[in-house]
């Protein structure tokens, strides 16, 4: 491992050698080729979101908004779940009905490891890689929120899935460098392989997720 390391850094020296001292990454112009805009309408954005969050296992619903609430309360029922946590700022009409709502005000590790799981918006999703984006603010809460209980229950409204990461990105800039909020990106339940290629869920974070897509 030493050896490699040092061939590794070895070889960054050599490709940094002609350059000036005084120069900076964002002097040299860098071409990104890549898409910067999707091409996919609504409902074709909304069927690929849906279709690449299954390919990870998740499980997907689609609700229209008058039903959310009943849909919320299956879903926690099926899950057999007593009480899930949810950010302080998450509407009323998102929170479970028939079951113990706590809010996260600050709740330790060892507090949500108790509760059951936990219901979160998100701050923008992604069709193309099927993934959550949440951004520690307001619907998506705290980081911890949704690294600890057993069940991840996720609110996606439709108008808030892009096609591309770099459309997300771009959503997402202000908040990142005005307000320097933590970023996390959920594709699936925590999953891990072995080098066998054995999947195994819940390592690491909760093993079970659903998303409710709600129509915009």
């Amino acid at each position: 491992m030493t050896a490699a390391r040092d061939e590794i850094l070895a070889r960054i020296r050599v490709a940094l050698s002609d350059v000036p001292d005084a120069e900076r990454a964002d002097d040299v112009a860098v071409t990104r080729g890549y898409r910067h805009a999707g091409e996919l309408d609504g409902g074709d954005r909304v069927r690929r979101f849906a279709e690449r969050v299954r390919d990870y296992h998740a499980d997907v619903r689609r609700v229209t908004a008058a039903a959310l609430p009943g849909a919320v309360d299956a879903a926690c029922a099926q899950l057999g779940l007593r009480t899930v946590a949810v950010p302080p700022d998450l509407p009323a009409h998102w929170r479970p009905s028939a079951i113990e709502v706590i809010p996260d005000e600050g709740l330790t590790a060892h507090q949500l490891d108790a509760i059951d799981g936990a219901v979160t918006g998100c701050a923008t999703a992604i069709a193309e890689t099927g993934t959550l984006v949440l951004d520690g603010e307001r619907h998506s809460g705290r980081r911890l929120l949704t690294l600890v209980p057993d069940h991840h229950l996720c609110i996606v409204t439709e108008d808030q899935i892009v096609e591309l990461v770099p459309e997300a990105i771009a959503a997402l800039a202000p908040a990142v460098t005005e307000r320097h909020v933590p970023v996390t990106l959920v594709s699936g339940p925590s999953a891990s392989s072995d080098i066998e290629l054995s999947r195994v869920e819940g390592v690491h974070g909760p093993r079970h997720l659903l998303v409710l897509i709600v129509a915009a």
